[in-house]
């Protein structure tokens, strides 16, 4: 592959014969996929539709967002009915998409562009970073996607793209920064936002994390890793930290066709969100000692649950015993309330407390597959 002659800077030289937006974007033409957030062909981007959908598929896939984002769009379809919504209605059609503080910034964010930007969103990148819950990632992308401004879009699809085309060997997380200043001097000016999907789609569609259809994409001629045959090893990552292991319990108390939640603190990992009362999940439990029932909501007669639910958070993987016990007492200490199981897909339900619910009572499972 030529490269730049003289002293010029080693990561111009790189890009120098890497014109990579006329044959990506031609083969984006042809093949880009049809997302229910994407605009048509001819048509102009909506800035709430690009934002929406970028914060819903932040370390989740498209597959699991779309049902999730036409729900959104057709309940509240402008940014103002978002920001006039109860938080408490927001939690609950995001129930299930995992990593709950989205969806709070989400709901403050609808609220400061309606109350303070008079229901546009910024067009450029430093106006949109200014917004709550919307990163560096998040702001290039409505930029460019949005208005066409020429901003670098880079999530996990385009940072393998980018490692395989230049052969960066570094493992991520720390290549990032060379991955982020390569993919800057492939962005054209005209049509960014198409480069920007093209690039994702790129990433989701061809250059996937095993088995590359190399044969099939746009950017083969000028790929260093396919010249030198290691693009399925890129890019490297650096071994990850085995997870602690924390232990639980949780009380399915039942009234009737009733089960009693309760709300967790606003602040906290699943801030805001419903569960079923239980006990502080605790790490020394991994060593031996077992959740008692000092933590149950009310005296019962608690039965445990054979077996037990597990779930994987980003930084500790969980183990819930699960309890049951029957009461005809309207209140309960504590806090809560009684909830209909007929009602019980449309709580503010975190996946793990889905998990507790079809554990304690395998017919309420079919609930939320539903949704």
């Amino acid at each position: 592959m030529p490269r730049t002659p003289g002293n010029a800077p080693k990561i111009v030289a790189d890009t120098a014969a890497k014109a990579a937006a006329a044959p990506l974007l031609g083969w984006y033409d042809r093949h880009a996929r049809v997302l229910p957030w994407r605009a048509r062909k001819g048509e102009r981007a909506d800035p709430y539709a690009v934002w929406l959908s970028e914060i819903m598929l932040q370390q989740t896939t498209v597959a699991t967002v779309g049902p999730y984002f036409m729900r959104f769009l057709a309940r509240w379809p402008k940014v103002e009915a978002l920001a006039a919504a109860p938080v408490e209605e927001v939690m609950k059609e995001w129930a299930g998409l995992g990593y709950y503080s989205r969806a709070r910034n989400l709901h403050a964010c609808a609220k400061t562009i309606s109350s303070g930007y008079g229901g546009k969103f910024p067009e450029d990148v430093d106006g949109l970073s200014k917004l709550p819950g919307i990163g560096p990632y998040t702001a290039a992308a409505i930029a460019a996607i949005a208005f066409g401004k020429q901003a670098t879009v880079v999530d996990g699809n385009v940072e393998r793209v980018v490692a395989r085309l230049f052969a960066l060997r570094d493992p991520l997380p720390q290549v990032k920064p060379q991955i982020r200043a390569r993919a800057a001097t492939l962005t054209p000016a005209n049509r960014a936002g198409d480069f920007a999907q093209a690039m994702m789609d790129l990433g989701a569609t061809i250059c996937t994390p095993k088995n590359p259809a190399c044969n099939r994409c746009p950017l083969e001629a000028m790929c260093d890793a396919k010249a030198e045959d290691i693009a399925a090893r890129l890019p490297a990552r650096a071994p990850k930290k085995e997870r602690p292991v924390r232990h639980g319990a949780c009380f399915w108390l039942m009234k009737g066709e009733h089960v009693w939640l309760r709300r967790r603190p606003e602040m906290g990992l699943l801030g805001g969100m419903m569960e079923v009362p239980g006990s502080p999940w605790d790490s020394r439990a991994a060593e031996g000692a077992q959740p008692g029932l000092d933590h149950a909501p009310l005296k019962a007669e608690w039965k445990r649950v054979p077996g037990s639910v597990e779930h994987t958070f980003t930084h500790f993987h969980l183990v819930l015993d699960v309890y049951t016990a029957t009461t005809r007492k309207k209140h309960v200490p504590g806090g809560g309330e009684w909830v209909p199981l007929g009602m019980l897909a449309g709580e503010a339900l975190p996946t793990v407390m889905r998990k507790v619910a079809a554990h304690a009572m395998p017919d309420v499972g079919p609930l939320f597959a539903k949704r």
